[in-house]
């Protein structure tokens, strides 16, 4: 009798997988960059914060709203068509803002910027890794690239800060430009192989787009995603300041102050890039586990443990232990809902318009983040810290848990007519 070998498995690390890497770990490291310069515009042009902060606010809200037009001229035109008009949109408006004077300017700028951040981030990478990967390994495929994203935001802002002491700030804008520029040499790799089922090759977007809005899970993932968005934005924007401002005292003779962490200010820059080492490992690891359990329950489950771990840092003193603490298990819990969301959408949708979907998904997302951004600097300058507007995250971190809990998690094509 003749034995047939078993096919071999697909490999995980194919070349769609690791140029999407190069492509949304630069984009996501000049993305994260952006704190980095508001006291270098703000003191040259003698601005206030908030005239840089709203910038970066309206990039945010650009970036929302761009994520799902990206994705549907991807899958009009062409997954490469659309990183490349991405690239260029980023990259003009980074040389653009390189030569912006006034705040007004800068905000208007920020449109562009985060227009580029839509065509080279999440929702067109993913949907390209994802439509790439095979079944058994799109879970962990969509999480490696997400990771990829998080170590973008480990070596942007001091890549930035070190280059800043030898140019100007315009000309880092510049040399950023040209970095995501370099990108588009990565893209003719970028080739997908099986796009979607039969049946959804047959679908029209139009067809696509009315079953998903009809769908109270699609209406429940979408509402989901707001509190993700607002978490991490209000965090990475307000969080070295909050630290500054209410930690306890570092011990000039302990261990922090021999690895040169003598200020609270330090801490604060520490803090964050310990978020992106932690989710690092955070969202491969919650790719592994959607492949294997219910992607809704593991998204019900991140958000209750980032409800519970914020309500007990805000609840206890804010010393240099309980920041780093938090920093590693926030961190570990960042971007693991990316993985499991996009995840859950090609589940129940498809691959055909999994970008567009996402997409719109991602919409809600960037509002949180514009709220996040926002209404932390309002409400401290209404009340002088950042208690009220740090509860308001844990109750809609609360409010995520609960309803991702009805989520049908099933094929839509695959449901009972």
């Amino acid at each position: 009798m003749t034995h047939v070998a078993p096919p071999a498995p697909a490999p995980l690390m194919s070349p769609v997988l690791i140029d999407g890497c190069i492509v949304i770990m630069v984009s996501f490291a000049i993305r994260a960059s952006f704190g980095v310069f508001q006291i270098p515009i703000a003191e040259e042009f003698g601005w206030l914060r908030a005239e840089f902060s709203l910038a970066i606010a309206i990039q945010n809200l650009a970036w929302g709203i761009g994520q799902p037009l990206f994705g549907a001229l991807a899958e009009r035109f062409g997954d490469r068509r659309a990183i490349i008009l991405g690239a260029l949109t980023y990259a003009a408006g980074l040389v653009l803002s390189s030569f912006a004077v006034t705040p007004g300017a800068h905000q208007l700028l920020e449109f562009l910027v985060g227009f580029g951040i839509a065509g080279t981030g999440f929702g067109v990478i993913l949907a390209v890794v994802g439509r790439a990967a095979s079944d058994e390994n799109r879970s962990l495929a969509l999480g490696v690239a997400t990771a990829a994203g998080s170590a973008g935001q480990v070596f942007g802002a001091p890549v930035a800060e070190i280059l800043l002491g030898f140019y100007t700030w315009q000309t880092v804008f510049l040399i950023f430009a040209a970095a995501v520029l370099l990108t588009l040499f990565a893209l003719p790799m970028m080739k997908t192989g099986r796009m979607a089922s039969r049946n959804e090759l047959e679908q029209s977007m139009g067809s696509a787009l009315r079953q998903a809005f009809r769908d109270p899970s699609f209406t429940l993932i979408f509402l989901g995603f707001f509190s993700c968005g607002y978490q991490l934005a209000f965090v990475t924007a307000q969080f070295p300041a909050m630290v500054t401002e209410m930690c306890g005292p570092i011990n000039p003779n302990g261990m922090l102050a021999g690895f040169g962490i003598t200020t609270t200010s330090a801490l604060g820059a520490v803090a964050i890039s310990l978020i992106g080492l932690a989710n690092i490992g955070g969202t491969i690891l919650a790719a592994w586990a959607g492949k294997r359990y219910s992607k809704k329950y593991l998204l019900a489950g991140i958000y209750t443990a980032r409800t519970i771990v914020a309500a007990a840092f805000i609840m206890s003193p804010i010393t240099p232990g309980s920041v780093l603490i938090f920093s590693l298990v926030m961190g570990s819990l960042w971007l693991a809902t990316v993985p499991l969301t996009s995840g859950l959408i090609a589940h129940i949708y498809g691959l055909r318009y999994m970008g567009t979907l996402y997409g719109i998904v991602f919409f809600s997302h960037q509002l949180g983040s514009f709220l996040g951004v926002w209404l932390g600097g309002a409400l401290y300058d209404i009340y002088g810290d950042y208690t009220l507007v740090w509860w308001v995250g844990v109750g809609i971190g609360a409010f995520s848990a609960i309803v991702h809990l009805p989520v049908r998690e099933r094929a839509m094509n695959a449901r009972p007519v």
